[in-house]
């Protein structure tokens, strides 16, 4: 009988969080306890430790994802696990689950098997209440807007350039577009509105890139809500807004600490999506799995092309973090899907079928060999239909790159199963390191904006909508051009087309709208169809879930 995730998870006993703090060496008065298994560490110890050497940062990323699935996560967590079994210090760094996705299509994201991250039922449902916390703030600023508008609108708000969206986390299409204080004066002012799904939400990103409640507070204020009639920027501090934003992110902006299967620690702290945010957990979780593991496991978003791209030219040009080696993950599955098998046919052995899908991989491992400067493995996700033939396969290909591949067989075996990934991940992390980023600071935006298409998508160029070109001027003659770029694009495709799978070429991508996040640091470039609010599927998730009459959940992943 083959056990679901939630089944192992609850299979094994946790440590007490004090005793995977202690482990870190983390002083108890540094810890707020959410429980016996879930605890925040205080944000003020990356000051304390300032003194203290940085571990190797290990990124972990992948091809470019297919409903097959990759295993990113598991891989990481197992990734860990395996550092720790053959004697390193070792810290993984993740993001928090959103709701959405777990009542919607992908469900629980806290690793797989026997490579997970626990309490994986609290990690998955609310956890600490960080994304709570998030939505409060992002709706409050929202709730003065409109209410700074119904008193008299003294900052001449223009009501038809309000840029600022409401936010859930929660997948629902019904609230992309909406108009709101209908009925009367007393209910407001009618207008345009819509949601953002929590993760988009620009004060997410904005968590996840401060570095203590100074920097938050600072950021908050430079929030851009929209533009008055004369076309002047509105800001948060404008409203007053950002004091009360910070005192309500006051606890979010401190770090998870819960544990891997194998009792080695995680730290769980922030949640963007890399389709349509920066895709990358908490700077001050990062830098301080730095300072308590001789290696710190994190990983990005989706593919190489979207979450490590944006590693390395929002989070790690913000940060002065700086990864020492790189995991390509990827499974024959999904590279099955990429050469044109539908879903339904993938058990059956198609060596060709491999083949026509390594332009994927490949194009990925130069992104990161040659683009973004960086020593590469890549990392087989194991599935027990993987032929040899379809194996060797991805060895011969990745030997022309100059690129080993290893099986990792985590998800059955946890940390005992990535022994071999863990060897040459610390090889690899002690050989040579070319950083650098996919563009440079003083580039225009739509030379950075060309530069990605060109050098990590494969395409052409891009081209900007009328409205985008507008947008793009107002943004160099308000001072942004120095900005980074952070994309939000479908991850199924290097194109901004889902269907065009593999590694498309002589294609373009549109750019429909230009918006900057100058609280985060960085400029929005809307793709395509792209949307920052998903729906739910015809059969979402949510219907397999439930809890027992003693709080006992089953159905999550």
């Amino acid at each position: 009988m083959v056990l679901s995730d939630i089944e192992i998870a609850n299979s094994v006993q946790m440590k007490p969080i004090k005793e995977v703090a202690e482990k870190l060496g983390i002083a108890e008065d540094a810890l707020s306890l959410y429980g016996n298994y879930k605890a925040k560490i205080s944000a003020g110890q990356l000051e304390a430790l300032k003194d203290k050497p940085d571990g190797k940062l290990i990124l972990v990323t992948a091809i470019s994802p297919t409903p097959a699935g990759e295993g990113k996560t598991t891989t990481s967590v197992g990734l860990v696990d395996a550092l720790a079994a053959i004697g390193k210090k070792a810290v993984i760094a993740l993001r928090e689950p959103s709701l959405g996705p777990v009542f919607g299509i992908k469900g629980g994201a806290a690793g797989g098997g026997h490579a997970q991250v626990v309490p994986m039922e609290d990690i998955n449902l609310h956890f600490t209440g960080d994304f709570h916390a998030i939505g409060v703030a992002n709706n409050l600023l929202a709730a003065l807007i409109d209410n700074h508008i119904h008193h008299g609108n003294a900052l001449g708000i223009d009501s038809r350039r309000i840029t600022w969206k409401r936010a859930v986390d929660m997948n629902d299409r019904q609230l992309r577009h909406i108009v709101d204080g209908l009925q009367g004066k007393v209910n407001g002012v009618p207008r345009e509105d819509g949601f953002d799904i929590t993760v988009a939400s620009e004060v997410m990103a904005i968590l996840c890139l401060s570095e203590n409640i100074t920097d938050l507070k600072n950021r908050l204020e430079k929030i851009i809500i929209g533009y008055s009639f004369e076309g002047k920027p509105i800001t948060a501090k404008d409203l007053k807004a950002g004091g009360a934003m910070a005192a309500v992110l006051k606890d979010a902006i401190h770090p998870n600490l819960v544990q891997t299967l194998e009792h080695t620690p995680a730290l769980i702290h922030g949640g963007p999506f890399a389709n349509i945010a920066h895709g990358c957990n908490s700077v001050l979780a990062t830098k301080l799995a730095l300072k308590y593991g001789d290696y710190a496991v994190t990983e990005a978003g989706f593919g190489a092309d979207l979450g490590a791209e944006k590693f390395i030219d929002i989070k790690c040009r913000t940060s002065g973090l700086r990864p020492s080696a790189v995991v390509l993950v990827a499974t024959i599955r999904a590279l099955k899907m990429h050469g044109g098998v539908a879903k339904s046919d993938l058990a059956e052995e198609n060596v060709q079928a491999v083949v026509d899908g390594l332009p994927n991989l490949e194009k990925h491992l130069e992104n990161i060999q040659d683009v973004y400067g960086l020593p590469a493995v890549v990392a087989i996700n194991k599935f027990p239909l993987d032929t040899e033939a379809e194996l060797q396969a991805v060895y011969d290909a990745c030997q022309k790159q100059g690129v080993d591949v290893v099986i990792s067989d985590v998800w059955a075996n946890g940390g005992a199963g990535g022994k071999e990934l863990a060897e040459k991940v610390v090889e690899l992390a002690e050989g040579d390191n070319h950083f650098q980023f996919v563009y440079n600071e003083e580039d225009s935006i739509e030379t950075k904006l060309n530069k990605i298409v060109t050098k990590v998508y494969g395409g052409k160029g891009v081209r900007l909508t009328p409205a985008a070109m507008r947008e793009l001027k107002q943004l160099e003659e308000l001072g942004f051009s120095n900005y980074p770029i952070c994309m939000a694009k479908t991850q199924y495709s290097f194109s901004d087309d889902a269907k065009k799978l593999g590694a498309p070429k002589d294609f373009v991508v549109t750019i429909s709208q230009l918006k900057v996040s100058a609280g985060a640091g960085f400029i929005v470039a809307l793709t395509g169809a792209i949307m920052t609010m998903p729906g739910l599927p015809k059969v979402p998730a949510s219907e397999k879930i439930d809890v027992d009459k003693d709080g006992n959940i089953s159905g999550l992943f």
